[in-house]
Order: structure tokens, then C-alpha cells, then sequence
């Protein structure tokens, strides 16, 4: 059996973290998909 490494917490949040993830263009689309999502619009007409 594999033994189960753990990420530290910080490591996880800077790689997986809302700051990261504004950085980038694509990080930004990720986010405001989320929000879209969330806020429980409907589909998006473009």
C-alpha cells in the first residue's frame, strides 16, 4: 500500500490559493466562472 504524503497547508494554499489565482488571466476566468456559477444565473448569452 502507498503511503499517503501530505502537503503542508501552506504549500497547498499558495499553489491552490485565491491570490494565485488572480495572478493569471486564466486564474481570474476560473474564479468569475465560479462566481457565475454560484450566484444562480442563467446561461450566459455571448
Amino acid at each position: 500500500m502507498k503511503t499517503n504524503i501530505r502537503r503542508s497547508a501552506l504549500k497547498a494554499r499558495r499553489r491552490h490559493g485565491f491570490r494565485r489565482r488572480m495572478r493569471t488571466r486564466g486564474g481570474r476566468a476560473v474564479l468569475s466562472r465560479k462566481r457565475a456559477r454560484s450566484s444562480g444565473k442563467g446561461k450566459r448569452k455571448s
